[in-house]
């Protein structure tokens, strides 16, 4: 198989946008839902208007999370190969050999990087789990907001999950599910690092221009 690296357009724009998105939103929901939990700051004035700033910031980058989420979840539909719903299963017998050939590098049992075009079979399934998560928390999130709204609109978007849990463990949930998120944030970015590293393939430029650069081995 040749050396020679072949520039190839993995990441179509819509998937570099809800992705940036995705970042700012969690980035800002998590400071101002922190907040908006254990306050860490104090108005010292009636002028001051922090909580009020801090639930507008958290709603307005709620609302903005859900419709990159739509998008997201609408271009696994219509996007290329490497954006399709497909790779988050990898229930086929290549793709789950491929997913524990993925964990034996990740455990320095293999040395053997996993190539991929694409996301490797485990970032597919890790990202059906978060993407899992990422719906929760905007369930949840909207089932909060619901207490204080009335009409339907509101029970279809999370209110009906009041009914499901107590009120209480799913503001525990919610609140859980912003670490979870965060701690997959690190090992993402690490892990992105690493594989640049290993494969130099432009992975960590690649969401930026979309191109990857590959050797064939993703195709061996």
């Amino acid at each position: 198989m040749s050396k020679e690296r072949i520039r190839v357009y993995a990441w179509e724009f819509p998937i570099r946008l809800t992705h940036w998105i995705n970042v700012l939103c969690i980035l800002a929901l998590s400071v101002t839902g922190f907040y908006i939990g254990n306050p860490f700051m104090h108005a010292v004035s009636s002028k001051q208007y922090i909580m009020g700033w801090m639930r507008f910031i958290h709603f307005v980058s709620a609302y903005t999370f859900m419709l990159s989420m739509v998008v997201r979840i609408y271009w696994a539909f219509v996007g290329n190969r490497y954006a399709s719903w497909r790779v988050w299963f990898p229930f086929t017998s290549r793709r789950f050999r491929d997913l524990m050939d993925a964990v034996k590098f990740y455990l320095f049992i293999s040395k053997k990087p996993p190539y991929a075009v694409g996301h490797t079979a485990l970032a597919g399934f890790t990202y059906l789990l978060v993407f899992g998560v990422f719906i929760f928390m905007i369930v949840s999130g909207f089932a909060l907001y619901s207490l204080n709204r009335d009409g339907a609109l509101w029970t279809l978007l999370g209110g009906w999950l009041t009914g499901v849990m107590h009120l209480q463990t799913i503001r525990l949930f919610h609140h859980l599910g912003m670490y979870l998120i965060l701690a997959f944030t690190i090992i993402h970015v690490y892990i992105g690092w690493y594989l640049d590293l290993k494969e130099r393939n432009g992975l960590m430029g690649s969401i930026f221009s979309g191109y990857k650069f590959v050797t064939g081995k993703e195709w061996e």
